[in-house]
């Protein structure tokens, strides 16, 4: 990051006039007037189009300088409130900013001007300063910028790392599948930010099901965090055994891999099947418990009541009279 001028170092604040009054188009002084962004070509990597967002390195120590731009486009003055923000993920991986009080980058981040008055039709470019502890560990270090005012937020990323050895590393935890999807847990094990890539292969009895190709996930995985996904699976069988085993890879060398078992049985039809089951034996021990009671005797067995000589015939199997 460029240095500031010395006089930044007695927080002053430079406003420039965006045009003549008279060639100043006229806007809406709606709440999403003012808008936020880096300086237009400071920083280590100065883009000539501007920059989407702060990117710093340095020592653990050391201090690093940049500005960022409030502009307000309106007919009204804006008082615009700035202050620093730790990085975070939320559960399924989507970059967010964590709430409270800020432990990390958002901590280190200071203002020439935390409260800045912005005239209509005017820029306000503002000093400010990264101050990383010699304590700090190396690897990125996600942060941002935050400015608040009548209601609305809006913010800049900070894209912070410490010089040092770094780490890519990751795990794939928790994996269970089931019909219609894959669920799952990537961890950041290493020091960097990740984008994960994803390939999916399944097997069962008689061959393979699924087999997908690295694909790349919608996460920015930040350090130390973890977050759960699904991968949608539409066409699982039916009734199968099966193994599914999730490769994720990163950028520096970071690769795991997990497998899953499961065991896809449709059981709506063999309830179906073992209530039909049932129902049959039901209606076996009922008929029979019927003919008793009306004194019939089941079918294949002799009448009782018949006369000695006959019973005597029936056992000989020769019908001789005596």
């Amino acid at each position: 990051m460029p240095s500031l001028l010395s006089v930044a170092r007695v927080l002053t604040v430079a406003l420039l006039v965006m045009g003549a009054a008279q060639a100043s188009p006229v806007y809406a002084d709606d709440a999403g007037a003012w808008s936020l962004a880096p300086s237009a070509g400071g920083g280590t990597r100065p883009a000539k189009d501007g920059r989407p967002y702060f990117y710093a390195e340095g020592t653990p120590g050391s201090v690093l300088e940049d500005t960022v731009t409030v502009t307000n486009p309106g007919s009204k003055p804006r008082t615009v409130e700035l202050s620093g923000a730790d990085a975070d993920n939320t559960r399924d991986g989507a970059f967010s900013l964590e709430r409270g009080k800020p432990t990390d980058t958002g901590s280190w981040i200071t203002f020439a001007e935390r409260k800045v008055k912005v005239p209509p039709r005017t820029r306000a470019e503002v000093p400010f300063s990264v101050n990383i502890p010699g304590s700090a560990v190396p690897g990125d270090h996600p942060g941002a910028i935050v400015a608040r005012e009548g209601g609305r937020d809006a913010g800049v990323r900070v894209h912070l790392r410490v010089s040092g050895p770094t780490l890519s590393a990751l795990t794939v935890e928790h994996v269970r599948a089931g019909r219609g999807r894959i669920s799952y847990d990537v961890v950041n094990r290493g020091n960097t930010v990740l984008t994960p890539r994803l390939a999916v292969h399944a097997e069962g009895l008689f061959g393979p099901l699924l087999d997908r190709g690295p694909r790349a996930l919608p996460v920015e995985l930040l350090p130390g965090r973890r977050v759960t996904l699904t991968e949608p699976w539409s066409d699982a069988p039916a009734l199968d055994s099966v193994e599914v085993t999730l490769t994720v890879t990163a950028s520096g060398g970071a690769r795991a891999e997990a497998t899953a078992s499961a065991r896809f049985v449709p059981w709506a039809a063999v309830a179906g099947a073992g209530a039909g089951v049932l129902g049959l034996a039901a209606a076996g021990v009922w008929f029979v418990r019927r003919r008793r009671a009306s004194g019939e005797p089941p079918r294949g067995e002799p009448e009782q009541g018949g006369t000695e000589l006959e019973l005597a015939g029936a056992g000989t199997g020769r019908g001789e009279q005596l």
